[in-house]
Formats: C-alpha cells, structure tokens, sequence
C-alpha cells in the first residue's frame, strides 16, 4: 500500500473526464462506466482519471451525484488496473475532485474520498463559498479531519479563475507556499501563465524535502508549446526565458479536457512532448488546434457539449445532455461538429499509427 513517504505524483496525461447526464440531469451509471473505460484505453490513454472537475460539471451537481460519480470513477479505474497488472502495466490513478459550495460539505466529500480509496483528492479553495482563507482551511480543517481519521491522502490544489466565488481570481504565491508545507499537499493543477506558474514552482520548491510537488498544466495545448526546443538565436532567448521563469522544472503533466474525446492521442502528444519531437508536436497540435475550432461559434464555445455529443457519435455514451446552465449546442451548432468531428476523425486515423487512435471499442467490459 502507498504512503505519502514513498508516494510521488502520477507523470503523465491526467483526463478530466465528462459526467453523463440523461436529459432530466440525472447520472448514467452504465454509461459514465463506459467512458471510464474508454479513456483508459487499456493503459495507452489516461495516467491519470480526474473525476468531478470543471469538466464534470461538479458545480451544476448535487451531493449525491458528485459522490456517486467519484465512486464509479474509482470503481472502474480499480477494475481496469487489476487488467492492466496482469499485463505487466503500470496501473492507472483515480483522482477525485472533493470541491462543494461550502467548506462541511467539501470536508464531507474528502471523508467520502478516504472511504472509496481514492488515490489522490483535488480541492479549489477558492470556489468554496464560506472558506476566506485557504491556508486556514487545509492547515486546519483538511489537516484535522485526516489526522481524526488517521489517514491520509494526496492533496492537489485546483488554481482556476472561472470558478473562483470572491474577490480573489487565483491563489497568492504566499499562500501556495505556505501549504506546500504540508505533508498531504502534493501539487497544483492551474491554468495560467508561465509566470504565474513559476511563481508556485518557487514557493513550493523550499519545502521539496517532504515530497515532491508537482504542477499540472491545465491549458492543454499550452503545454506544447512550453515543452518545445528551441532553434536559433531568438528560439534560445525564448526558452531560456520560459525556463529562467518556471525554475528550470517541466510540469508533471497535462490536464486535457479534450482528451475525453482523444485519449490515446493526448497520450501520444505527451509522450512526444517530453521528447521534444519538435516535427510531431507541430502535427498533433495542429490536430488539437482543428479540434478546438470545431466547437467555436460565433455564440461562444460549447466545449463540454461537443465533447459529449462526440462521444454519443463514437457509441461511448448514449446520452449528450449537458448540466442546467451549461451552453448546448443547438441543431445548426451540432451539425456542424458532426461534420467536422467526422472529418478530422478520418485525417487523424490517416496521420498517426494505428497504436495512438482512440478505440470506442475499449468502452465495453471485458
């Protein structure tokens, strides 16, 4: 069994994934299994399976659902492990987000993490309505219900603006450092800046003796371009500035909510990053950039229901329906992902091995 002492962050592609939905807002349990076996790909998609984040919709959810899609996700990566060990593999994480509207029902959510052996817990400070100062709240609150419970779990800080309830967009560097501190707090998802996530990089290195602290880039295809090698004078000049403000340290991955849609293709787009193969990341970007486009309307993005009806069209999921208040796509809107979606689908199948193309297949149980 892991322990924080032996325990270091999972390196790699970390998929957010999706919450299925019938159209009264209830959760598909058979249909969310599906998707968690898809995403893992049997062991070439995600490292790590992240549920009940922004792309999950948490905050359009009730409590039961929340936790009953944390316990399918840990469920299912458990049994897609086990698979996976017998392979010789290594196995996949279940990551929970533990985040609620109030600080006794965030605590509520970590207990229920704990209970289900979740492998990590990952919280937004800043999104929960009655905590005013984070730091208080992890030192005491979070620090006190683990040691109650003499146990204790990874803890990833969530940085994200959009969901932010006060004053406050993003987390204080003092405060990043100050939590590090603590020996459950093993790292940051953010999306921002280099400088803004040099800034934690700093203040969380002074405390690397009790573990790693990893940070998890949320901007997915940012990330490809701040892996990427440099040429020529002014190439030198730019990556050694990127390096000069993230400290000379790569992140530990990529959260891609796209990846709900591309899990092996995410994948390959890792891996070729932290070759630095400058040739194949020029081309999976270009693939990810097309993606992008095809759910930009001139209404506004509707991210979180293309990648649902992409995965009704693959036969994953049987359901598109989006949380109450999350943008859909109307009949103009979904025509026009279908066709692109179809599209881009035949040039990836052309462009990449056969390996590195997501199987819809891998939704059924074997």
């Amino acid at each position: 069994m892991k322990t924080l002492e032996t325990w270091i962050p999972r390196r790699g592609l970390s998929i957010p994934c999706v919450t299925v939905l019938d159209p009264d807002g209830g959760v598909l349990e058979d249909d969310q299994r599906r998707l968690v076996r898809f995403l893992v790909q049997s062991g070439r998609g995600a490292d790590v399976l992240f549920a009940m984040g922004t792309t999950g919709e948490w905050n359009a959810l009730g409590r039961d659902q929340r936790h009953g899609v944390m316990r399918i996700a840990v469920e299912e990566v458990r049994k897609s492990d086990s698979r996976l060990a017998r392979g010789g593999q290594p196995p996949v994480e279940a990551w929970v987000g533990v985040t609620a509207p109030t600080a006794a029902e965030t605590l509520e959510s970590f207990e229920f993490a704990l209970s289900i052996g979740a492998d990590a817990a990952v919280v937004a400070p800043l999104a929960i309505s009655d905590v005013d100062d984070p730091v208080r709240f992890l030192m005491r609150d979070v620090a006190d219900l683990l040691d109650a419970r003499n146990a204790r779990i990874p803890v990833f800080l969530y940085d994200n603006a959009d969901i932010a309830v006060g004053r406050e967009r993003h987390l204080r560097t003092r405060w990043v450092k100050q939590m590090s501190r603590l020996d459950f707090v093993r790292g940051i998802k953010v999306s921002a800046p280099p400088r803004k996530l040099g800034h934690y990089t700093k203040a969380a290195r002074q405390f690397r003796d009790l573990g790693a602290f990893g940070i998890y880039v949320g901007d997915a295809l940012y990330v490809l371009d701040m892996m990427r090698p440099r040429s020529g004078v002014w190439g030198t000049i730019v990556e050694h500035w990127n390096r000069f403000l993230l400290h000379d340290l790569l992140p530990a991955g990529v959260v891609a909510g796209p990846a709900n849609l591309w899990p092996r293709e995410w994948q390959y787009a890792w891996q070729v990053a932290s070759a630095g193969d400058v040739e194949r990341m020029a081309s999976v970007r270009s693939i990810f950039e097309r993606f992008r486009a095809s759910y930009v309307f001139p209404e506004g993005k509707r991210t979180l229901a293309a990648l649902k009806r992409g995965l009704v069209g693959l036969g994953v999921i049987s359901s598109d329906a989006v949380a109450r208040g999350t943008p859909a796509l109307d009949a103009r809107q979904a025509g026009s992902f279908d066709a692109a979606f179809e599209e881009l689908r035949s040039d990836v199948r052309a462009r990449l091995p056969e390996r590195w193309c997501s199987d819809p297949a891998e939704a059924t149980e074997t």
